[in-house]
């Protein structure tokens, strides 16, 4: 059966809602190149505008999960667990969270994604490491995680096909900041994984795709609704994102961070939402929150997460060296520094602003044909609750072309606001939903 794909789209845009055989349809028909582009963004855009309701959600995330294979990794005794953020700026959480709990004995088959709008992407970072392949097929990524306990990929053409195409198109088509479509998006993926315990990082805040916390907790709330309803146990937290993760944003720079974490010589911030998230995953799995952290510090303070990096890039055809040598990282030659204009306490240091800023830099997309320059990215000096004075550094920019780095200056200079006192701390993880 075929339909009328302007009537689909007019039902839809009209506030109407579609039946499960018209939206499996849709799917079926754009992974098969039969949907063009600019009609699938006109029903991305109505869903946007007119959103889904729970039969739609349900009819479409199963048809984005059946546009594949399922991933198979019964070949492994380990507990399988995964975990996933609705994107943010600095959100290098991924690099030592799935080092981390891969060494405490779990495996992790994650299945990553590239940059969206402003925000940064898991892929983007590891293909800064020299020689690092995000491509593996199914049966390389299975047979991977049987031999070391993780793997951070991309999404191969076998499985689900559908989301592949679409996360691209959202991040051309400014359709991304949907709570059914990124439902759909991130549960998808982790479902094809066949998974024991799930977490999900709902990012809050002006950096985030969900500026509010009622919003992010609807979206928390319908991602591990659909959880539940495949039977895969998943908790949500809600963690704020109204200034970067950590002091680096950009891709070789975050990826360089990461391994300092590893290190243990981590931003409070990174290391704390690592653990916390990394708990969430363990205690899916039946262990008690004491013996889930203590696994996690030890692993952490042996180097055990450090030389499950250093595995990893190995397996995926990197140079494991960068383990050793941050400087093997590619890293713009050229610097400018932003510095305060005040003497006073930082009371702003906005995410979105950072966001954009990166991306006009080069470190993400403004189309989604753009190349990445894994070498450009800001170092954050200067944080909120942090006291400066004037003159004094805020960010350093390493850039290569003098063209991208006056456009990142134009919207960086506006990223922090300042006042005589400090302002009350604010908690890194704003809740959580169960």
């Amino acid at each position: 059966m075929s339909y009328h794909v302007p009537g689909l789209i007019a039902t839809k845009r009209d506030g109407g809602s579609l039946t499960a055989d018209q939206l499996a349809w849709m799917v079926e028909t754009y992974t098969g190149d039969d949907l063009p582009d600019y009609q699938m963004a006109a029903f991305l855009m109505a869903v946007l505008f007119q959103g889904m309701d729970d039969s739609e959600l349900a009819a479409w995330t199963e048809a984005m999960l059946t546009s594949g294979e399922m991933l198979d990794l019964s070949g492994t005794s380990l507990q399988k667990v995964d975990k996933h953020s609705t994107g943010g700026v600095g959100d290098k959480i991924s690099l030592p969270l799935v080092s981390l709990v891969a060494a405490c004995g779990f495996a992790v088959p994650m299945i990553s994604g590239r940059g969206l709008g402003h925000t940064g992407g898991t892929l983007d970072k590891l293909e800064s490491i020299p020689g690092y392949r995000t491509e593996l097929s199914i049966e390389e990524l299975a047979a991977q995680v049987e031999d070391i306990g993780m793997a951070m990929a991309g999404q191969s053409e076998e499985l689900v096909p559908a989301d592949r195409r679409l996360y691209a198109l959202r991040d051309a088509t400014a359709t991304v900041p949907s709570i059914p479509l990124i439902a759909s998006s991130v549960m998808s993926k982790k479902l094809s994984e066949n998974l024991d315990s799930m977490v999900l990082d709902v990012k809050v805040g002006s950096g985030a795709f969900m500026k509010d916390i009622e919003t992010a907790r609807a979206l928390a709330a319908t991602m591990v609704s659909i959880g539940r309803s495949y039977d895969t146990p998943t908790v949500a937290l809600l963690t704020a994102m109204d200034q970067p993760l950590g002091a680096e944003v950009g891709n070789a720079n975050e990826v360089a961070e990461s391994i300092e974490t590893l290190r243990g010589e981590g931003p409070t911030d990174i290391v704390d939402l690592t653990m916390a998230l990394g708990t969430e995953m363990m205690v899916g799995c039946g262990l008690f929150e004491d013996e889930a952290r203590e696994r996690l510090d030890k692993a952490l303070s042996s180097g055990a997460g450090l030389q499950k990096f250093g595995e990893l890039i190995e397996a995926q055809g990197g140079d494991p060296a960068v383990i050793d040598d941050l400087s093997l990282l590619p890293a713009a030659g050229e610097t400018a520094v932003v510095t305060s204009p005040v003497d006073g306490f930082v009371t702003r240091c906005d995410a979105l602003t950072f966001g954009q800023a990166a991306v006009r830099l080069g470190a993400g997309r403004a189309a989604k044909e753009d190349d990445i320059d894994h070498g450009v990215g800001i170092t954050v000096h200067a944080k909120v609750g942090d006291e400066v004075s004037a003159g004094a550094p805020l960010a350093t920019v390493r850039y290569h072309s003098r063209h991208r780095l006056q456009d990142c200056l134009s919207v960086l200079d506006a990223a922090w606001q300042f006042a005589d006192a400090p302002p009350e701390p604010q908690p890194l993880i704003l809740g959580a939903v169960r």
